[in-house]
């Protein structure tokens, strides 16, 4: 299986003129994923912005793509990834296609393996708490093993840990992380606490 993804910051309802200052903060933290929904504020100027600023390691991102058109966009913005609330298996053509990493949001084993036969090897459990840590673990069970899997939606400190320990190779930050006037060094001491647990959960894991 390829590295894992890791935590993925969703800044929905961030600014263009607010970006490089929380993206920053987050960089700094240790994330190396940063989504920004494409129904915040001029969005694809924000994946631009960022994509510019942000060092190599880090990942940009578009989400909340729904179109193939979505897709072309945010390539010329900079964005690397494309993360979905559904899985339109041509959207995620599209990403696969021009050399994009998509996470597309499954809520069904059907909708998995149609994604997965779509070319997707990277999927977003959306809503995670429908799906559940017992139903990730079915799932991990029956889908091809280089196939990572990211619950978003519901994630917290509080409950991060027991999603890495159960198999999941990162998870969606949103609200908890980040909300619309939030400033840099509130976003950053938050984005600290999670990146901590992931890292100390990530040793359990995976002990030396």
């Amino acid at each position: 299986m390829n590295q894992p993804t890791g935590l993925v910051a969703i800044l929905r309802g961030v600014r263009p003129d607010e970006i490089l200052a929380i993206g920053g903060a987050l960089i700094d933290a240790g994330f190396t994923a940063i989504e920004i929904p494409l129904n915040s504020p001029d969005p694809f100027d924000s994946i631009e912005r960022l994509a510019a600023a942000a060092p190599q390691q880090c990942v940009i991102g578009a989400g909340t793509v729904l179109s193939v058109d979505d897709v072309a966009r945010a390539e010329s913005a900079g964005a690397r990834i494309t993360v979905s609330p559904n899985a339109n298996t041509e959207v995620i053509a599209a990403a696969v296609q021009r050399g994009l990493r998509p996470y597309p949001g499954v809520a069904t084993p059907t909708e998995a393996f149609s994604a997965v036969d779509a070319g997707a090897r990277s999927l977003k459990l959306f809503p995670s708490d429908a799906v559940g840590i017992s139903g990730m673990k079915a799932w991990r069970a029956v889908l091809p093993a280089d196939v990572e899997m990211l619950p978003v939606g519901g994630v917290d400190e509080h409950n991060l840990a027991d999603w890495i320990a159960a198999g999941a190779g990162g998870a969606g930050l949103g609200t908890n992380l980040y909300r619309p006037g939030d400033n840099a060094a509130d976003v950053g001491r938050r984005a600290r606490t999670l990146q901590d647990i992931w890292s100390h959960a990530q040793a359990e894991r995976n002990p030396r």
